[in-house]
């Protein structure tokens, strides 16, 4: 009769000093923390959007602060201010001064969009479609009140406005010192790793400084031609239709399609000559702000693919909704630049072996 084999006592929870016990510690605190990481992400996913459009909007600032350094030789708070101010009056112009004109225009583009969509409908009925003018009301109503379940919070004007002011303080911090904060997030890595995250900060507020140049000079190109095109053909609501037109151009893709269906609703109320003209006028002005503006600026800094900005658009639309759409773009400009120079550095190091070997 053999002797059944004696248990085998091996270290439990209990038992911290043992190595073992510790690495199964240190596994299922990663897993833990990685847990917490992504239930804090979608909890605080508004203010982390908030904190990156700020991000974005002090890279805009900073851009700005810089150009004027080439040209006049003062202190750099007095050139941010200058920029700060510079932005403000336009805004101011073109928001109180316009305003009243403005509001009006607006509330007569609402029900000239709503006469053409049924005209649209009562066409589309007549050639056999099922599609109702009701449906492509209710649709569009849709598609414009869909901004998502993250900034229902900002829906209100209240909302908004805070949000806004929010944004622009933290952005107005960042931008008066930015190496102060990016030192401080280089602090929290270890020192072999600060020469990578200072030269990828480097290369990210580049690319971003390059890429909104890009997109504000096409707004302007935008938002002007299409205002003094339009008004030259006699087309109604010029003025509202150009800066509606110049707003939207910060969104690559969609914000030209949403303007252009804009243009040729509004054209076609004046006649069909109008309406031709209009869309004549948008694709002119596409065409310059595409081949023109879009290539000598934006794409020498970022080559991004227009399916992948398509892409990203939807998917941080329909996710965060109307701030996303605003952010997409960014984003995917900077994970594209953290991960072109992730393989630059991962290539060095493998090379750096390499040559190790082949000398030993």
């Amino acid at each position: 009769m053999t002797d059944t084999p004696s248990h085998v006592e091996e270290p439990g929870p209990s038992d911290l000093r043992s190595p073992l016990a510790q690495h199964e510690m240190k596994r299922a605190g990663v897993w833990f923390a990685i847990a917490v990481a992504i239930a804090l992400v979608v909890v605080l996913v508004q203010p982390l959007l908030l904190i990156l459009g700020a991000l974005v909007l002090a890279t805009m600032m900073d851009g700005g602060a810089r150009l004027l350094g080439r040209v006049l030789p003062i202190s750099r708070g007095w050139r941010l201010t200058i920029v700060l101010v510079g932005a403000l009056l336009f805004l101011a112009y073109t928001f109180y001064l316009t305003g009243s004109s403005l509001a009006a225009q607006a509330q007569a583009m609402r029900t000239i969009v709503e006469t053409q969509v049924a005209r649209i409908g009562g066409w589309l009925q007549q050639l056999g479609i099922t599609a109702t003018p009701s449906d492509l009301k209710g649709l569009a109503q849709q598609a414009l009140g869909s901004v998502g379940r993250v900034t229902r919070a900002v829906g209100t004007a209240v909302g908004a406005i805070t949000a806004g002011v929010m944004m622009l303080v933290l952005a107005i911090f960042i931008a008066i010192e930015p190496k102060l904060y990016e030192r401080g997030i280089a602090w929290m890595m270890p020192m072999d790793r600060r020469t990578h995250f200072y030269r990828i900060a480097d290369k990210m507020g580049w690319t971003l400084r390059r890429l909104m140049f890009g997109r504000l000079i096409g707004m302007a190109v935008e938002g002007i031609g299409t205002w003094l095109l339009l008004w030259a053909g006699g087309v109604p609501m010029a003025g509202l239709l150009g800066i509606l037109t110049g707003l939207l151009a910060f969104l690559p893709n969609i914000g030209a399609i949403v303007s252009g269906a804009l243009i040729v609703l509004v054209g076609f109320s004046g006649g069909t000559n109008t309406g031709l003209y209009a869309v004549g006028v948008y694709l002119a002005v596409q065409i310059v702000d595409g081949y023109l503006i879009v290539p000598m600026v934006a794409r020498r800094a970022v080559d991004l693919a227009p399916a992948l900005v398509l892409a990203a658009q939807i998917l941080m639309g329909a996710l965060f909704g109307i701030l996303g759409l605003f952010l997409a773009d960014p984003l995917v400009a900077m994970i594209k630049v953290y991960l072109e120079e992730r393989s630059r550095a991962l290539d060095a190091e493998h090379r750096a072996k390499i040559s190790g070997v082949i000398k030993a």
